[in-house]
């Protein structure tokens, strides 16, 4: 049954400039194709997933392919849910799930994560707040929505890539500002989403997680407008969640697939950690967390802090019987069966890889639910319990065995470096007042973009405007870009020209 026209219309507009004729012109479709045309989709290409693929001359997912899987995966889902009735009904009075707006906000979702990953993220965030003065710091998803509503430009009259508010809304993961929005606030809930809780070591920062910085906030709410009523300020629309679990499941599964690849998962590591939990998990249960912290290096003790973690965080879904199933459909998939033959580059080897790849994600699409009463730490639409935790153990594999590596932390403290001494050029030099008209023009814009956003009054208004600038323009920029333009900054480039600023 096709929609009612007045939620249509509202889905559409949310406070886009369109009108009625692009009701009958597949607005969300135009969606999709306006954000893969977007320059900020192609420079995913260039940005870390988890390894930079500047100089590694590896074949490895980056966020441009990193975000076409999510689609795929997100597409995929909401295509299965909506094929049921009895779903789409509950789905419907919910606000909709349409597979076209699902895969839009997937593609889109990624556009605003800075050079090296989530490393450049965290010290984005760190300079913004404590060397510019910003008290919305930086967060990916929050660029990702400045994006494409305010920097990315779309003709004269255009700012943004001006999406309807059904795909704007469904980007939003965290439906809340960092400190102000909603009122009160998710992080003051007990307990409080997935996202919006404070980091321990800087609790008056605001939330770790948030979908728009405050300047954005009026975009925010038209976005959201339709679906005021129907779910609370914070809980995520429908296809946001749809995308957010894709997400999940595209990180879990390909990123493993990655360092399989590339040799850096071995099988007996793997294997090691999760054969002595098993075979221990008893002993391991009756193990102190300080004991359990002081043996970190016995094999075993990391997926028991896994486990006891779950259960502090995702009460809700933890269990143990369903944590111990997990364990062993992952070391059976996983350990004795994916790492158990060495990558060689053959097409054998990456028929193999592709399907372990298909296998599991056909069991965690067919396994994606929806509820009507979620937990606080979940959305409406959710994995089966089972397939929750296979989840979680992949990615502590990935976080366990590639992210807590001393070569990988090597690479990741020179990058955290140069970023810091990239900003601190660029503010240097937005300072000269002899160099104002030989700013790069993209700079300038952002700079005065920012001025306007900000209010007459605003304490520091016009250092805090060079301060998101300087945010916003190293946040566009692709891994080489931002090597590429610290080399000419420090008179190390012997290129005259560099493509450190096409953006």
């Amino acid at each position: 049954m096709e929609p009612p026209v007045e939620p249509r219309v509202r889905r559409l507009f949310g406070g886009s400039a369109r009108t009625l004729g692009d009701l009958a012109a597949d607005p969300f479709r135009s969606d999709r194709d306006r954000i893969v045309g977007s320059p900020f989709f192609a420079r995913l290409g260039g940005v870390t997933q988890v390894i930079s693929p500047v100089g590694s001359g590896l074949l490895v997912h980056n966020r441009l392919t990193h975000s076409l899987k999510v689609a795929q995966v997100a597409r995929a889902i909401a295509e299965r849910l909506i094929a049921d009735e009895d779903r789409r009904a509950l789905l419907d009075s919910l606000g909709g799930c349409d597979p076209d707006v699902v895969e839009a906000a997937a593609l889109a979702h990624d556009l605003g994560h800075p050079p090296f990953g989530h490393l450049g993220e965290r010290v984005l965030d760190r300079l913004a707040r404590q060397r510019l003065g910003l008290p919305d710091g930086f967060e990916g998803n929050a660029q990702s929505y400045r994006i494409v509503t305010s920097t990315e430009i779309r003709g004269a009259a255009t700012t943004g890539l001006d999406l309807t508010a059904a795909v704007r809304a469904a980007m939003l993961k965290y439906p809340w500002t960092r400190l102000d929005h909603p009122d009160p606030h998710p992080r003051l809930l007990d307990p409080p989403p997935r996202g919006a809780s404070v980091p321990p070591d800087d609790p008056e920062s605001g939330s770790s997680k948030f979908g728009a910085y405050r300047t954005e906030i009026d975009d925010l709410r038209q976005a959201r407008e339709p679906f005021a009523g129907r779910i609370p300020d914070w809980q995520q629309t429908v296809e946001a969640s749809v995308m957010d679990t894709a997400d999940d499941i595209a990180y879990a599964i390909h990123d493993v697939e990655d360092f399989y690849r590339v040799g850096v998962l071995q099988q007996g590591a793997v294997s090691a950690e999760l054969t002595a939990w098993q075979r221990e998990a008893g002993q391991f249960r009756a193990v102190t967390d300080r004991a359990l912290d002081t043996a970190a290096r016995r094999p075993g003790a990391a997926i028991e802090r896994l486990r006891r973690q779950l259960h502090r965080k995702d009460a809700w879904v933890a269990d143990d019987d369903a944590f111990a199933a997990a364990v062993e459909h992952v070391r059976a998939e996983l350990a004795e069966g994916l790492l158990a033959v060495p990558f060689d580059g053959s097409i054998e080897a990456e028929q193999y890889v592709a399907r372990f790849s298909a296998r599991w994600s056909t069991r965690f699409v067919e396994a994606v639910t929806v509820t009507a009463h979620p937990s606080v730490r979940s959305g409406y639409v959710l994995l089966a319990p089972a397939q929750w935790h296979e989840v979680q153990v992949l990615k502590f594999v990935h976080h366990r065995f590639v992210l807590a590596r001393p070569d990988l932390a090597l690479h990741q403290r020179g990058q955290a470096r140069l970023l810091g001494t990239l900003v601190e050029a660029l503010w240097e030099w937005l300072l000269d007042p002899e160099e104002e008209s030989r700013l790069p023009r993209r700079l300038h814009d952002l700079v005065e973009l920012a001025e306007a956003e900000l209010h007459p009054r605003t304490p520091d208004r016009i250092g805090r405007a060079r301060g998101r600038a300087i945010i916003d323009f190293v946040a566009q920029l692709t891994d080489g870009q931002a090597v590429a333009l610290l080399d000419a900054l420090s008179g190390r480039s012997g290129a005259l020209w560099t493509d450190a600023f096409v953006l």
